[in-house]
């Protein structure tokens, strides 16, 4: 065998790792900082596996060299074309078979070092759902806490710019956190790859120093938790961001602008809320849209949705709360926001 095997270990020891598998099986979840370079396309797996399937595993073998063959060829003349001969590439599929012996024998033909990944994708992805069940529990979490609109993701950026470590979840879920919270032309990612980006996250802070995280449900958009995190976080020392209603609605009708600007979008949104407001106020709420009225719309969805829903899921899951530190706010600019970032990272 011309080519080497590694194993999870060494990944930090390859100039490059190449993810032969398809555009579809990358997009899904991949290996950070792998590139794609597929060795079939999402439609020609599919095409060698119904032969597979419906004709024979020869026929599809004969049909899939064929395509194996061209592909890697493709990726020769173009990505790996000006790479050195001290070039050292790691080479994954699903389960390290077929695929990526392919790409790692005829890489090692041309004289680079290739390595194939032990176990592939597989391996790796078992390695991050072993990682999920024990790194969360390794952190000293302050969970920031507050109603909708008082600024904690506002405050988790001042953090991070003081050089607090930060554990962003909505960023890393994209989304909002609630049936509002879709970011505009910002899809989220998958539930693997949110998992990846958690993990690679977690692997980075220094568990001798606190990490500040928001307070959040099992589920962010259509991301889930895992319950490893939420139970740790629901154990940590919170910090209560009381913060002043004008500047909550300010904020809320500034980062929800991309609703206000497409009311038939927020009204079928509203619709969403039905079961736990009713009718009758659906259609008060869709007749404020109408009527451009946000800045009532936005108090009457705090008074009567979010603020009740929020402190009775607080209250219920965050232990320390009634020990929370609390941090009264009259606005949220970037001053006052830099001052407490640096009063919370000089108190801990």
């Amino acid at each position: 065998m011309l080519f080497r095997t590694a194993n999870l270990s060494q990944l930090g020891e390859f100039d490059e790792i190449i993810d032969v598998r398809t555009p579809a099986e990358f997009a899904d979840d991949h290996i950070p900082g792998a590139i794609n370079c597929p060795v079939f396309s999402n439609e020609e797996r599919i095409t060698v596996g119904t032969l597979y399937k419906q004709v024979s595993p020869f026929a599809a073998r004969k049909v899939g060299a064929a395509l194996v063959a061209k592909n890697i060829a493709h990726h020769l003349e173009t990505v790996f074309h000006d790479h050195p001969k001290s070039w050292k590439p790691l080479i994954y599929c699903w389960r390290g078979g077929q695929r990526s012996g392919a790409m790692s024998i005829i890489l090692a033909q041309v004289g680079w070092a290739a390595h194939k990944l032990e176990g592939g994708y597989k391996s790796y992805r078992r390695d991050v759902l072993e990682k999920l069940e024990t790194l969360p529990a390794q952190y000293d979490y302050r969970v920031v806490c507050g109603a909708t609109g008082s600024g904690k993701s506002r405050l988790l950026a001042a953090l991070s710019e003081a050089g607090a470590q930060v554990l962003d979840l909505e960023g890393l879920a994209q989304h909002r956190g609630s049936i509002l919270g879709g970011l505009p032309e910002q899809p989220q990612p998958t539930q693997k790859w949110f998992e990846t980006q958690l993990v690679s996250t977690l692997q980075r802070f220094d568990a001798s120093h606190p990490v500040y995280v928001e307070a959040e449900s099992n589920k962010i958009g259509r991301i889930v938790l895992p319950s490893s995190l939420h139970k740790v976080m629901h154990s940590s020392a919170c910090v209560m961001m009381d913060t002043a209603n004008a500047a909550r609605l300010d904020l809320l009708q500034t980062d929800y602008r991309h609703l206000i600007e497409a009311p038939q979008k927020l009204m079928l949104l509203l619709q969403m809320l039905h079961q736990f407001q009713g009718q009758k106020r659906i259609e008060h709420w869709i007749a404020l849209v109408e009527a451009q009225q946000f800045g009532t719309l936005v108090e009457e969805l705090l008074e009567f949705h979010y603020d009740p829903s929020y402190l009775r899921a607080l209250g219920k899951h965050y232990t320390r709360l009634d020990d929370a530190r609390h941090v009264a706010l009259k606005d949220l600019s970037t001053a006052t926001l830099t001052d407490v970032a640096q009063d919370l990272i000089t108190s801990d």
